[in-house]
């Protein structure tokens, strides 16, 4: 089943016509640094079709930049196929640049992807060196993350995304 795609201006048009759900699907400290006014949180790794307030409304979903919140919609509609999902392209960020309202909150966590970034670039750091200064075995460490980034960059899923998301500073609003 494909996950129906719509920028963050056709979003605006269906909220104004059929007063569409707008479901957000990040962790709970990054909805608490921003998010689109009026919107509900379900992370996508808790989001279940049986939680929806009203799924008979059309249910518009967003993340950051667009990746979880497809995944999320693939997960919805594998629950009920007659949900009637739409992913918002390019997130909150593709709101924002639109020019529509977001809500900021007092939080200033960065986003999920970020801290993968940051993550990933302080792993390869740390095991570069070590396969230079102790054993050329560490060298095999980034190999494998080396791998991880081929797996999420091919198939739009990442492990360690997943663990960050259940970090306790990602779970505070």
């Amino acid at each position: 089943m494909t996950v129906r795609q719509i920028t963050a201006q056709q979003a605006k048009e269906l909220i104004a016509k059929e007063n569409a759900q707008l479901i957000d699907v990040r962790e709970p400290a990054e909805h608490a640094s921003v998010h689109i006014p009026d919107s509900k949180l379900h992370p996508v790794g808790r989001i279940s079709a049986k939680d929806l307030e009203n799924p008979e409304q059309a249910l518009l979903i967003y993340c950051q930049k667009g990746a979880r919140g497809k995944n999320a919609c693939e997960k919805l509609l594998s629950e009920n196929p007659n949900l009637n999902v739409y992913n918002i392209s390019g997130g909150i960020e593709h709101w924002q640049q639109s020019g529509f309202d977001t809500q900021k909150g007092s939080s200033n966590m960065l986003p999920l992807d970020r801290q993968v970034q940051l993550s990933i670039g302080i792993m390869l750091i740390v095991f570069s060196a070590l396969s230079l200064t102790l054993s050329t075995a560490f060298v095999w460490a980034v190999a494998l993350i080396g791998m991880g980034l081929f797996i999420a960059g091919s198939t739009g899923f990442c492990g360690l995304a997943r663990i960050v998301a259940m970090m306790p500073w990602n779970q505070k609003v």
